[in-house]
């Protein structure tokens, strides 16, 4: 059994997703996008997008390299970049991590990640700062629900267009755009360890992380149901629900606590464009 299909014909999903991209920016009084593209398939679509709902010469792709990131990487980033036809920059991130490094006295490869995501959005944000931008998302509702992103790092964003897409939706619509064959077919990886990637990471393959996650989620089915209904070990359902449950703080904004009548976030939740 596969992961669950495109929730749209393609075309008009990609209409859809440029077309949320171009209209909340408009909204927002912002016509550009930045970009962060690592050489994976999730920043490769979401640059896609970005250069559908704009002009491609009001889209800036960063390229953000560390000193033992794979050249493989760089060299599919930058296939991706001659696709969309965008402007680039390539800032290499070695000098700030290993400063960091260095400073906290910091060698855990785990904490380093964060820094290099954390260090990577900074500059992300910077760049749309300098260029009246708006920071574009590359986070899929697979990574979202696990909770498989540094907080305030790769998690962070302005807009983002594939939140509500699973990984392997995520892969399919980018194949649909014309996405590289090799950026496509290798395995996932946050490239922040050599040799690491995704699914090790996670204990469980993407295929089927969609697929339990798309039965309880989307379906609605009951965690208890999920093993039989999926053929999947119910441990690894266990597993699945353990972490979509410990990651929750990671999909909500800071919680207030609450003392007077019209706080923040809970009593307080106008639509922006009523103003207060």
């Amino acid at each position: 059994m596969s992961g669950p299909a495109l929730p749209l014909p393609p075309d008009r999903l990609v209409r859809l997703l440029a077309g949320f991209l171009r209209e909340e920016a408009a909204k927002a009084g912002f016509g550009r996008f930045v970009v962060g593209v690592s050489g994976g398939v999730d920043s490769a679509l979401a640059l896609l997008l970005a250069v559908r709902a704009v002009e491609p010469s009001r889209v800036l792709a960063l390229l953000m390299p560390y000193r033992t990131s794979s050249p493989e990487s760089v060299r599919h980033a930058e296939e991706v970049v001659g696709i969309a036809g965008c402007r680039a920059e390539t800032l290499d991130i070695t000098p700030m991590v290993d400063a960091f490094a260095s400073v906290a006295d910091c060698h855990d490869p785990l904490r380093l990640g964060n820094k290099m995501a954390r260090e990577r959005m900074t500059l992300l944000y910077d760049r749309a700062m300098r260029d009246g931008a708006l920071v574009v998302g590359t986070s899929n509702k697979t990574e979202l629900l696990l909770g498989y992103s540094t907080r305030w790092g790769d998690g962070a964003h302005d807009l983002n267009p594939l939140g509500d897409l699973y990984k392997g939706q995520v892969r399919a619509l980018a194949a649909h755009l014309g996405c590289p064959r090799p950026i496509l077919d290798k395995p996932p990886s946050a490239d922040l360890v050599p040799g690491q990637t995704d699914e090790q990471d996670l204990g469980l393959t993407y295929e089927d992380a969609d697929r339990i996650l798309h039965y309880l989620v989307d379906l609605r089915g009951r965690p208890e149901h999920a093993a039989e209904a999926l053929g999947v070990d119910r441990e690894t359902v266990r597993r699945v629900v353990r972490r979509v449950v410990r990651s929750q703080f990671k999909r909500m904004p800071p919680i207030i606590c609450k003392v007077q009548a019209r706080t923040i976030g809970i009593d307080f939740r106008f639509p922006r464009d009523w103003g207060v």
